[in-house]
């Protein structure tokens, strides 16, 4: 599997630059996380994994590569996208607020 060597999100497309020359463009929309982010969120990434996965701080978002390969759009619950918004808007910790409320405690 070829690992992911830069990022460029514009206000439409995910475009990923590949080790092995080729780049993958997904329409933004399949990600709502990214597709509601600032462009300065957008650029605010880092690969994980040696390139096997791209992570979102500011969004708490990650996509792997393989992923993104099969063409496949987020996985992200309803639920749990709306419980996101909702914290991202009052200013809340993101991370937490994408958990189920026993998760986010720490709880099992």
């Amino acid at each position: 599997m070829p690992d992911a060597q830069s990022v460029e999100v514009t206000d439409k497309i995910l475009i990923v630059q590949l080790a092995d020359g080729r780049a993958i463009s997904l329409p933004l929309d399949w990600y709502p996380r990214l597709a509601g982010a600032t462009k300065q969120e957008r650029d605010n990434w880092r690969l994980i994994g040696g390139g096997e996965g791209i992570h979102w701080p500011d969004l708490d978002e990650d996509l792997s590569v393989a992923s993104l390969l099969a063409g496949r759009k987020s996985g992200e619950s309803p639920q749990s996208l709306a419980r996101w918004l909702k914290a991202r808007q009052s200013g809340q910790n993101l991370t937490s607020a994408a958990l189920p409320p026993d998760a986010a405690a720490g709880r099992p």
